[in-house]
């Protein structure tokens, strides 16, 4: 059975930092691009980051460059997102994106969990 649980969201005041955690099982997760995606509220769901395999090359949105960092662990089975000095304009629900390396057809999606950036 295929799962992404992220974890690690909450309230954090702006400028703060929180780091998201994505663990993956059901699948062979050295095969698949990881993603962060993010939701906010009357907004339609954008890409955040992405961290490819192999290799670990990554690529951000604009508004994730310089405070965001996307990393991964293979051995874990994780994805992270570091975020750092966090803006009111990051909340959102961040979810988890894993699409298959040899078929981007193929793709699973986390639950989300909601980042409120406020003061």
């Amino acid at each position: 059975q295929v799962q992404l649980v992220e974890s690690g969201g909450g309230l954090v005041q702006p400028g703060g930092s929180l780091r998201l955690s994505c663990a993956a099982s059901g699948f062979t997760f050295s095969l698949y691009n990881m993603s962060w995606y993010r939701q906010a509220p009357g907004k339609e769901r954008e890409l955040v980051a992405r961290i490819a395999t192999p290799g670990g090359s990554a690529d951000y949105a604009d508004s994730a460059k310089g405070r965001f960092a996307i990393s991964r662990d293979n051995d874990k089975n994780t994805v992270y997102l570091q975020m750092n000095s966090l803006k009111a304009e990051d909340t959102a629900v961040y979810y988890c994106n894993a699409a298959f390396l040899f078929n981007s057809n193929l793709v699973y999606w986390g639950q989300g969990t909601q980042v409120t950036v406020s003061s």
